[in-house]
């Protein structure tokens, strides 16, 4: 594995703007062939750069209700109990737990009925406190940044550069810095399976 250059980075802007994207059209605009890029494509996925492909759906045209913005204050032990009842729920767009462990959503209340939304899906029994903010528009644009995108090696943490190697393991794909965090890895690995 190597450190995701400047071609990576606009592969990924690319897939982020469309994920439906033809490769043939992303090689075009990157000045690569596209199995070439379709390479790339799953070495990010191998990498975990890219954790999978989704749909934007527009909640408006499918869902009726209000749209808003919940704070949910809850005891810091419950946060992840609250998060996990609304991250993945039909009308839950968003779903966030905030170093003070509380819970914002952003969501989609049928019938104006907050309090029996937050019943229904949360439970009012763990929560202390609701906020509520109307929202009157929003969009979600993640973006690639110029943060480094590098891997991490699995045996050192140090960063995988080009002169870093990739193995499969046990059919997992493991990216190390050198030749010798790779061997290491492996030799352990199978001293574990022989004691196992």
């Amino acid at each position: 594995m190597r450190t995701l250059d400047e071609t990576d980075r606009e592969i990924l802007r690319l897939l982020l703007e469309d994920a439906r994207r033809p490769y043939s059209d992303i090689a075009g605009r990157v000045d690569l062939s596209a199995p070439a890029v379709s390479d790339r494509v799953d070495r990010l996925e191998e990498a975990g750069v890219i954790e999978g492909f989704t749909v934007r759906v527009d909640t408006d045209a499918l869902a009726g209700g209000v749209q808003a913005l919940l704070s949910l204050a809850v005891a810091p032990g419950d946060a992840d109990a609250v998060y996990d009842s609304l991250a993945g729920r039909d009308r839950v767009e968003h779903a966030v737990v905030t170093a003070d462990a509380d819970v914002l959503a952003l969501v989609r209340v049928p019938d104006r009925d907050v309090r029996g939304f937050v019943d229904r899906t949360v439970g009012l029994d763990r929560v202390e406190g609701v906020s509520v903010r109307l929202v009157d528009r929003h969009e979600w644009s993640p973006g690639v940044g110029e943060t480094d995108l590098a891997v991490d090696c699995v045996e050192c943490d140090n960063t995988v550069t080009a002169e870093g190697e990739s193995a499969r393991v046990d059919g997992t794909l493991y990216h190390f810095c050198c030749a010798s965090c790779r061997r290491n890895f492996e030799e352990r690995y199978a001293r574990l399976e022989e004691g196992a």
